[in-house]
């Protein structure tokens, strides 16, 4: 099974080698018919504190890394400095 990509913004860089990502997604309400966006904030690996808070970043699943960090950040997806 392929391994889930997301995309999201950093929310919190203030731990060592971890990053919080807020991934927003969107839908359809089934009744409302309305568009609802709901948000999920996950803890990512970022081995080299590269990240900072704003950078769009992109997150891969990955084997647990901590008690709460299952994603990691996607090298290619580097800040353009």
């Amino acid at each position: 099974m392929p391994k889930r990509i997301l995309q999201g913004t950093v929310t919190s860089d203030t731990n060592e080698q971890t990053v919080t990502v807020s991934v927003e997604r969107r839908f359809t309400h089934p009744v409302l018919k309305k568009t609802v966006r709901k948000s999920k904030k996950y803890r990512a690996h970022d081995a080299e504190n590269r990240f900072k808070v704003g950078d769009s970043v992109r997150i891969i699943e990955c084997a647990p890394v901590s008690k709460n960090k299952r994603w990691e950040v996607l090298v290619d997806a580097a800040p353009e400095a």
